[in-house]
């Protein structure tokens, strides 16, 4: 296990909260809201097995006066974000409480947790070279982080039941959209082969 992470993608207050951002602007869905209580024990036996916890963290860059640099296409797409939303080192940016500790935690500013961010130098650095992938949403940054990882010979297995989207079918769409590049698992068939 010590060269296998559970990679958590965005599983944020901002996202997941009530007071969040998303869930301010009523932007919710309970499939969404169900996965972290459905990945913590997996997390947690992961965690004494040896393994990685590592979690990535949609970030909304401050610039002057601390008005965030929010791409064209996000302002259309999410006219609701506002300065303060998803700032590094805020409540709102970080994980929920529910997955707590992290081991790493990397901030990223695009779908993929990869472009331009530091995730894979410190896997590497930590010896990582097969990632339990896991996290929202399922047809955004958990599957282009899972096909970036692929691209980047990590092994991959995504975590069926520990991914959601905004709607059933999207998330079932984009699980069978992965199966070329990743491994398709659920946290039942993960934690019985862990703890065996």
């Amino acid at each position: 296990m010590a060269r296998t992470a559970l990679l958590i993608c965005d599983l944020q207050n901002d996202f997941l909260h009530p007071d969040g951002a998303y869930g301010r602007a009523g932007q919710s869905a309970p499939e969404i809201a169900a996965v972290p209580a459905r990945v913590k024990p997996l997390a947690d036996l992961i965690r004494a097995k040896g393994g990685w916890i590592v979690s990535t963290h949609f970030t909304l860059v401050p610039g002057r006066g601390g008005e965030p640099f929010i791409s064209d296409h996000l302002k259309t797409l999410r006219p609701f974000l506002k300065k303060g939303d998803f700032v590094p080192g805020s409540w709102g940016h970080d994980i929920v409480g529910a997955l707590q500790p992290i081991d790493m935690k990397v901030e990223k500013v695009a779908y993929s947790a990869f472009y331009m961010s530091r995730l894979e130098w410190v896997l590497r650095k930590a010896g990582v070279d097969h990632l339990m992938v896991s996290g929202i949403v399922t047809n955004g940054g958990v599957a282009s982080t899972v096909r970036d990882a692929h691209v980047r010979d990590f092994h991959v297995t995504v975590i069926e039941d520990g991914c959601a989207a905004f709607s059933a079918g999207v998330h079932a769409e984009a699980i069978a959209g992965l199966k070329p590049v990743a491994r398709i698992a659920t946290v039942a068939e993960l934690m019985k082969e862990i703890g065996a």
